[in-house]
């Protein structure tokens, strides 16, 4: 049997649970599938597959089999988009999905990408919960911080902060905070995706981390609506710069405690691993990487007076 065609078939077997999946998904017999398997454990001489009536799992000898299958089978097909590549044009739907409080830098990303490429089209989603490409459909996903699972690429963007921040009429009622150790006992506005949860975590004056769990009545996964809270001086929160530096330079909104700097965030563009970054992706994140270097003193503002850009500039 073409060993080629064997290892696309013990891979399908495993991705899909079972023989009769895997014959379904590459329209083949289970009897020719078994067949497949079948002659690579006899090439081996090992057992790569247990099977009962219900399910299949590996062994240990097919689980490092498998691992190797896929980035070989990975490879071959890379080296033929590569090539494809070569004189292929972006094309077909580019599904995105993205944070809803970064739409404004990557919406003119999007009409130019449109513009650009006639025979593409764009299926734009945004929110605020995890997703995952895989599962989901989405050829690139654009968040303000890197997903945790490594079975992802992620191309880095553009670095950004959060600011520690409150409205006047919460200092003239409750006074400002003097350590870090006093956000404990004040009532914090929490994003609900952050990602340390309730301890939020800085670099000190003396460049040392430095952290503190909080608590409050407001969790939300709405940037706005954190904004809109903190404007009405219900509490004190952790904002990024990009959506509330106007309100820093108008005396909306004061930063506290400024010997403290809150961690720093990256934005990454996320696509899974054994995707294959065909020419739509490839146009959309050369576009992108290009252009957010013009937002970059948007997205990481100086908040001091008369030096934050305002929502003009965009």
């Amino acid at each position: 049997m073409d060993r080629l065609t064997s290892l696309t078939v013990f891979t399908q077997v495993v991705d899909s649970g079972g023989f009769s999946a895997a014959g379904r998904k590459l329209n083949m017999s289970v009897t020719m599938v078994s067949n497949h398997v079948q002659a690579l454990e006899d090439r081996l001489g090992a057992r790569l597959l247990n099977r009962t009536t219900r399910k299949v799992s590996l062994t240990e000898v097919g689980r490092a089999y498998y691992d190797r299958c896929v980035q070989i089978l990975a490879d071959l097909e890379q080296a033929d988009e590569v090539a494809s590549q070569l004189q292929s044009t972006p094309r077909g739907t580019l599904k995105l999905y993205l944070n809803s409080h970064i739409v404004q830098f990557i919406a003119p990303v999007v009409l130019d990408y449109l513009a650009a490429y006639p025979e593409a089209a764009v299926d734009f989603s945004i929110g605020e919960r995890p997703v995952d490409p895989v599962k989901e459909g989405y050829d690139l996903v654009i968040r303000t911080a890197q997903a945790a699972d490594s079975s992802l690429i992620a191309r880095q963007l553009t670095r950004w902060r959060l600011i520690l921040c409150c409205a006047p009429e919460y200092l003239a009622a409750h006074g400002a905070p003097e350590t870090l150790s006093d956000l404990a006992r004040r009532n914090c506005l929490r994003y609900a995706f952050y990602p340390f949860g309730d301890e939020w975590r800085f670099t000190g004056p003396d460049g040392a981390p430095a952290s503190v769990r909080i608590s409050g009545n407001l969790v939300s996964s709405s940037g706005g609506l954190l904004r809109a809270a903190t404007l009405r001086g219900l509490g004190i929160s952790l904002i990024p710069g990009f959506l509330i530096a106007d309100d820093v330079r108008e005396g909306r909104l004061v930063p506290l405690l400024p010997q403290f700097q809150p961690v720093e965030f990256s934005m990454h563009a996320l696509y899974p691993h054994r995707h294959l970054l065909s020419a739509k992706v490839r146009a959309f994140l050369d576009l992108l990487a290009g252009r957010i270097g013009e937002y970059r003193h948007w997205l990481n503002p100086d908040v001091s007076p008369d030096t934050t850009p305002s929502k003009a500039d965009l």
